[in-house]
């Protein structure tokens, strides 16, 4: 038996067709498969990167959104590797993202700068080259 990855990270959406637009929209995805369940109707999209990895977006329940830091326990936020930190800047930039600090150095090599999609949940930018 032999494990060879995450297939998908999955996030709770207040609206998830705004929220599968916005990553199609600013990080190049694409709605790759709709889900539909019948009770109660509750649709999901699973959306496919340029690489072929895949995000989940799915409706949330009535849980009230807690804030939370990247030490927060539980999942903290999803990290996108990019190859160039500051043109990815200048084009989130252009896409009115809010951030969340300034470039800092990323463990085990490479710079990183937290944000936030457009519900706010937590994500990265990540030049990694060490790889």
């Amino acid at each position: 038996m032999k494990f060879i990855g995450i297939d998908h990270p999955a996030v709770a959406a207040d609206d998830v067709e705004k929220l599968a637009d916005w990553y199609c929209e600013v990080f190049g995805y694409e709605k790759w498969f709709r889900h539909r369940n019948v009770e109660p109707l509750k649709p999901v999209w699973m959306l496919k990167a340029p690489d072929n990895t895949l995000l989940e977006i799915m409706p949330k329940d009535e849980t009230i959104r807690q804030s939370r830091s990247t030490w927060t326990p539980g999942w903290s936020h999803l990290a996108f590797r990019v190859e160039n930190i500051e043109k990815a800047i200048t084009f989130l930039d252009s896409k009115d993202i809010v951030w969340g600090g300034e470039v800092m150095n990323a463990i085990g090599g490479g710079k990183v700068r937290n944000a936030f999609d457009c519900e706010g949940n937590m994500i990265q930018i990540l030049e990694r080259r060490n790889l």
